[in-house]
């Protein structure tokens, strides 16, 4: 799995996604308690939330509908925060992995490595052995 450095770019990115989820946290309800922001290959940042209840979805959900919902398709970076966490820096859980390897399986997404540094992998990398739709 390549690893990439963090660049001054990404610590742009993981700010706006701190920056969204402070001006929409909601520390009773859990509604709202993860930020996300999307670098796209055209320089566009997208930023959401996660909205939480019986069907909630997470933030990198929210963030890639209102990216591709705008006309985006091709994405650079993309990052999940919550300030209390390592870094402030949240991975992909395993759905938002899956929904990422059908979407932008090339997008590097910001994650702490097993000595909590920040780093960027892949997001096919994140997942291997994927579901994937096999037409027989």
């Amino acid at each position: 799995m390549k690893r990439y450095d963090i660049t001054e770019k990404d610590k742009e990115l993981i700010e706006q996604a701190l920056e969204t989820l402070s001006k929409n946290f909601d520390d009773g309800i859990y509604n709202h308690t993860v930020g996300c922001a999307v670098l796209c290959k055209n320089g566009n940042v997208y930023k959401g939330v996660n909205c939480d209840g019986i069907h909630g979805s997470c933030a990198e959900y929210i963030t890639i509908g209102i990216a591709i919902s705008n006309g985006e398709r091709e994405f650079d970076t993309i990052v999940a925060v919550h300030e209390k966490h390592l870094n402030c820096v949240i991975p992909p859980c395993g759905n938002c992995r899956q929904m990422l390897f059908e979407y932008c399986p090339d997008v590097k997404v910001i994650v702490n490595d097993e000595n909590g540094k920040l780093i960027k992998v892949k997001a096919k990398d994140l997942l291997p052995f994927a579901w994937q739709t096999v037409i027989c």
